[in-house]
């Protein structure tokens, strides 16, 4: 069921927009910890969040009658030359996260698509990034609510973190692009039928795999590997990911193509 319909009242309320002052910047530190049990070691400081918007990136919150119940924040990336030779600046979506009481609402969604419009505006059309393969929901989110496409794999990016989440495991990360102007992105929005792509290769995430990272480390672990070898073979042939289904028995990467 939508919890949105189940409980409208508390989303009529519900606003986006961009951090105001210092005790705002400070209560994201009750949603990192409380959404992934991060050590204070770990947490993005407010301080690090002021200065990525001083220099050109964005932070948001999500306030429910002035209490927040999300966040993200996006440093600016360096600017990068486009297939068109033009110098382009892109954000980094370093973290975006709601508390758990306020998740499977559809609040992650409009963060991003506050994100998004925030970007356009500021003449950013790439924001990027990472996210665990092995979270299957937040995969089927980014690649099929979003329509991000993923062609990079970073091993242990994090190193072992404090975070619940993680399980002790190495910190595995997918780079999403999310090339926010593009036609298959304004697509997937409107709800539209996107361009097909030729699926040739799937890799797939066994629903188990959450409990496994808190009851069994080791096959956790093993199956960790085991994607992580399946995702770097099928990136080094040029593949992409560009779709993304969830079954009863885990979710499944699908791959192909991209026109160059």
């Amino acid at each position: 069921m939508d919890r949105s319909k189940k409980n409208p009242e508390q989303l009529e309320g519900l606003k986006v927009r961009p951090l105001a002052d210092h005790s705002e910047y400070y209560a994201t530190l009750e949603v990192q910890q409380r959404v992934w049990g991060f050590s204070d070691s770990d947490c993005v400081p407010p301080r690090l969040m002021i200065v990525a918007v001083e220099i050109g990136g964005l932070a948001l919150g999500a306030f429910s009658h002035e209490k927040m119940v999300g966040f993200s924040v996006a440093f600016p990336g360096l600017p990068q030359l486009s297939k068109t030779g033009q110098s382009k600046k892109y954000w980094h979506s370093h973290m975006t996260g709601v508390l758990p009481e306020w998740q499977n609402r559809g609040i992650g969604h409009r963060i991003k698509l506050r994100q998004r419009e925030e970007a356009l505006q500021a003449n950013i059309d790439h924001v990027e990034w990472t996210f665990d393969p092995l979270e299957i929901r937040n995969a089927h989110f980014n690649i099929e609510r979003l329509g991000v496409v993923v062609q990079h794999f970073l091993p242990n990016q994090y190193g072992i973190t404090s975070s619940r989440l993680n399980g002790g495991l190495p910190t595995d990360r997918l780079v999403a692009e999310w090339h926010i102007a593009s036609e298959r992105v304004q697509s997937i929005l409107e709800g539209k039928s996107r361009k097909h792509i030729e699926i040739t290769r799937t890799i797939e995430i066994p629903e188990c795999i959450t409990d496994l990272r808190i009851n069994d480390t080791l096959e956790a672990k093993e199956i960790q590997t085991q994607v992580r070898q399946q995702i770097q073979e099928a990136f080094s042939q040029g593949l992409a990911v560009v779709g993304y289904k969830i079954e009863k028995q885990g979710g499944i990467y699908e791959l192909g193509r991209l026109e160059q």
